[in-house]
């Protein structure tokens, strides 16, 4: 009886596991599996808390501070002031919100400086010298000019010698204009805005100001293209010359006193020195202010449209001849209707001129600190200012 009770066991036993599927050896494979696989777990559960714990730790080759290059102060250096007018730095925090920037024109900075604005003028013209070498590991030298490549003379000199660029170009590496339009519901998204004019659509009574036609020239040569072009264009409409080749400015020679005279005209020459990529001076600007119409020499029409809508000037390459632009304006006094199109833009619009050089001095500094890591080197900058 045992030994049948012992059999019918390991029958029993035996179906059950076939029933399972499963054989002693495969039994033990099983076993073996899942002690492997709660090892594996376990393993990979730690790796898994121990990549969260790394990324709270700090780097560990890394002995400052975690603080982005961007977010670290900079020392600004103003190796030569504009022209040799000296005049108080700005604090850039107060005026622009740009924090992190310290402006110092004292040469005794130059080796702890992160960055240095050198001026075109004054070391193209011998009253300056360039920063001695060596120059301090990772300084960034910073070529800044406001001038015409007409008026920008021995660029070939600085090849190779600067990291960045600071110019009214569209295409310099700090990029400042000496004005630009805000639309409207832009106007309070940034602190340089706070300093914007509103521009007002003209009533009617603004349509008919009392005079024609004013140009301010303060620079004047015989072999500029603007001193021919009104040669040509006053032997048809009046115009009204202030400055230097006629009649005195108001006692405040400031561009306000320029922006009072201007709106009692309905047109002002916005005439350029000479013809460049971009060079759009303030004399465009300050005509804007005042609510005058510009007339415009310069860059194309095309690099106008790049600051202004199109119907916002009228352009001296629009006419075929000089006398065609001089019957295009008369009409436009008689008709009021027609000078209105010039100006209804205005209503959407702000207008900002930046403060020489309060404002490109802390511009330049925020490029520094988004730029810290990159030490090109401007090659070309003769062509490439010229071009």
């Amino acid at each position: 009886m045992g030994v049948v009770a012992q059999g019918r066991a390991a029958i029993t036993a035996h179906r059950a596991d076939r029933r399972s599927g499963l054989s002693q050896r495969e039994k033990c494979c099983v076993l073996v599996y899942r002690r492997t696989y709660s090892v594996c777990v376990a393993a990979i559960g730690f790796l898994l808390f121990l990549e969260v714990c790394l990324l709270y730790l700090p780097d560990p080759f890394t002995l400052e501070p975690l603080v982005s290059a961007e977010n670290s102060a900079v020392t600004l250096l103003i190796w030569t002031h504009p022209f040799g007018r000296y005049g108080k730095l700005p604090d850039c925090s107060a005026l622009f919100q740009i924090d992190g920037c310290t402006l110092t024109d004292d040469e005794r900075a130059y080796p702890q400086a992160d960055a240095v604005i050198v001026h075109h003028r004054e070391v193209a013209k011998g009253t300056a010298e360039l920063p001695p070498d060596p120059r301090p590991s990772a300084q960034k030298w910073i070529w800044m000019n406001y001038e015409s490549p007409a008026h920008t003379p021995i660029l070939w000199r600085f090849e190779g010698v600067f990291n960045l660029t600071l110019s009214y170009r569209t295409d310099s590496d700090i990029f400042l204009p000496y004005g630009y339009l805000i639309p409207r519901e832009h106007t309070d998204r940034t602190p340089q805005n706070r300093y914007a004019h509103p521009l007002h659509t003209p009533s009617h009574s603004h349509l008919l100001k009392p005079r024609l036609l004013a140009w301010v020239i303060s620079n004047w040569s015989e072999s500029h293209a603007r001193v021919a072009f009104y040669y040509q264009l006053r032997r048809y409409v009046q115009v009204d010359v202030f400055g230097r080749a006629g009649r005195p400015l108001p006692e405040d020679s400031g561009g306000g006193s320029v922006v009072r005279l201007v709106e009692r005209y309905q047109f002002y020459l916005a005439l350029e020195n000479s013809q460049h990529t971009d060079y759009i001076t303030e004399k465009l600007w300050n005509a804007v202010l005042a609510g005058a119409v510009p007339v415009v020499l310069g860059p194309s029409r095309k690099n106008y449209e790049r600051f202004l809508p199109p119907e916002a000037f009228i352009h001296v390459d629009d006419f075929p001849s000089v006398r065609g632009l001089a019957r295009y304006l008369l009409m436009l006094r008689r008709n009021p209707v027609r000078l209105r199109r010039h100006l209804d833009w205005r209503g959407s619009y702000s207008v900002h001129q930046p403060a020489f050089w309060a404002e490109h001095y802390c511009t330049a500094c925020r490029a520094v600190r988004r730029n810290r890591h990159k030490t090109d080197v401007v090659k070309d900058l003769t062509y490439w200012f010229r071009s």
